[in-house]
């Protein structure tokens, strides 16, 4: 990629309810979805059938545990999250009720109500535990989620990421998101040059726990379009690792300056917004509309008090078609099919 000038037309702007601006977020209706009693029962009956049959996740099926109340709610997220703000947080798990055994098979049954668990490992985890392993920077094991230093604004490998809080952290730790439809927006709108720049194709290194991936590197944009179909997707950790790499060309110095526009822009207060998800929250967001990252944090030296969160990354049936460039990362790139996670090592 050259640093000259690249004069195609630009997109956009996108008018649509995934395009909030800060505290937006906070005033829409799909944002905040609180349980009642008859959701915590569905949950409860069924979750007493899987202990009685002793049944593995991979047998918790929305077929199987279809639950009468919390079903239609979760449908309405589940199309909220692809056609409405992006982003949902679900309270309020009672998450001292329950063994930590129970709290995942209740983080997955909600989870396949919403889409298909892929995998967040070579090893084939599907269900994945945030929280700080204690690695050094460095150590190939090592993966932001499992330390306690501050992540930057990035977007998974799945159409939605799903987390349960379990525990908080002493202090520190607190969430923030941006829209990356709004991001796009102002981006066009201030430094249009540096919006073509985003794009066009970066290169990615394979992440070092991307084992089961035979391909060393990809390419992909952070802002594309597909048959009018907006998707960002961000992890810049990945672009310097790869273009630091003596197999690929050096980064130019205009798609630096577009990446720290736009991470810049991803801080400020006009565009995102910062919250605590506390014990029992539940929190979906889409990785396409939305840009996630985290505050570092202290953690007690309890272990049973230390900060703890379940994550899975789920793909759709109803999400969007993405360009071509996405099928190294996601395989099929078509609307709906299940797409997204890590190969596991054969």
């Amino acid at each position: 990629m050259s640093d000259s000038p690249i004069t195609d037309p630009l997109p956009g702007p996108f008018q649509i309810p995934a395009a909030w601006k800060g505290d937006e977020l906070f005033q829409r209706p799909d944002w905040s979805v609180k349980l009642n009693q008859q959701h915590l029962d569905d949950l409860q009956e069924a979750l007493q059938v899987i202990s009685m049959e002793g049944l593995s996740p991979e047998s918790i099926t929305a077929e199987r545990f279809p639950l009468p109340h919390l079903s239609p709610v979760l449908q309405q997220i589940q199309k909220q999250l692809e056609q409405g703000s992006g982003a949902c947080q679900l309270k309020q798990i009672p998450v001292e009720a329950y063994s930590p055994h129970e709290l995942e098979q209740l983080f997955w049954l909600i989870s396949v109500h919403l889409g298909t668990p892929v995998s967040q490992s070579a090893t084939g985890e599907k269900l994945f535990h945030v929280r700080d392993e204690g690695y050094q920077i460095g150590q190939a094991q090592a993966r932001g989620p499992n330390t306690r230093k501050r992540l930057s604004f990035h977007t998974d490998r799945c159409d939605v990421i799903g987390f349960l809080c379990i525990q908080q952290a002493i202090s520190g730790g607190d969430n923030q998101l941006v829209s990356s439809v709004a991001l796009f927006n102002e981006m066009r709108e201030r430094w249009p040059e540096l919006t073509q720049v985003l794009m066009q194709p970066f290169y990615y290194l394979r992440h070092n726990v991307d084992q089961g991936n035979a391909k060393p590197f990809c390419q992909q944009p952070v802002f594309s379009v597909q048959d009018g179909h907006f998707a960002g997707s961000f992890l810049r950790v990945l672009i310097e690792r790869a273009y630091a790499s003596p197999d690929l060309p050096d980064m130019t110095p205009v798609q630096q300056e577009a990446m720290d526009q736009l991470e810049a822009l991803a801080e400020s207060p006009e565009l995102s917004v910062t919250f605590r998800q506390e014990p029992g929250d539940l929190l979906f967001l889409n990785n396409w509309v939305t840009f996630h990252r985290r505050d570092d944090f202290e953690d007690s030296e309890e272990a049973s008090l230390k900060r703890h969160l379940l994550r899975a990354w789920l793909s759709v049936p109803n999400s969007r078609p993405l360009d071509p460039l996405f099928a190294d990362n996601y395989g099929n790139t078509a609307a709906g099919a299940v797409r997204g996670g890590m190969q596991p090592t054969r």
